[in-house]
């Protein structure tokens, strides 16, 4: 399944919301792939296995779940995670850039490219596509983090 989707961050026809800077924007993205704890509730554990200059090697608890993923950075542009298949989880990528197509405006691109099918050609009339859910449930997981680093932001925890 491959899914992409933009939300704005800035939007300079808005003055009733205050914008973000790129690195108030960019340290929100660090911290929601450091700590994604603070950003999802199911969350029960998040471990930092390995830590370079541009990367972190993640594992995360969610139950009986366990995710690892090597996420790499790319200052104040883009975060890529790849996630690593197993027993439990199929894999995947989330490639997550900041744009910034005129002065003042601020975009966040999100690609997500899952081995999960686009459409299950055994589903039957009705049955719920399950590609369908998942692409609404990032998209809402998404907003909801921007959200989450603008609260942070207005409350000075971001720079």
């Amino acid at each position: 399944m491959y899914f992409e989707h933009l939300v704005l961050v800035n939007d300079p026809d808005n003055p009733m919301v205050e914008p973000l800077t790129l690195e108030q924007l960019w340290n929100g993205l660090i911290l929601r792939a450091e700590a994604p704890d603070l950003f999802l509730e199911h969350i029960e554990s998040v471990r930092i296995l390995e830590r370079s200059a541009g990367s972190l090697l993640r594992e995360m608890q969610l139950g009986t779940l366990t995710v690892r993923d090597r996420i790499t950075l790319v200052p104040l542009q883009s975060v890529r995670h790849d996630t690593e298949p197993n027993e439990q989880h199929a894999g995947g990528t989330l490639t997550v850039t900041i744009e910034a197509p005129e002065a003042e405006q601020l975009l966040v691109r999100f690609i997500y490219d899952t081995p999960v099918p686009d459409h299950d050609p055994n589903a039957g009339e009705g049955e719920t596509n399950y590609a369908a859910y998942l692409k609404a449930a990032y998209r809402q997981m998404d907003v909801e983090a921007l959200q989450r680093i603008r609260m942070m932001a207005e409350q000075g925890e971001l720079g």
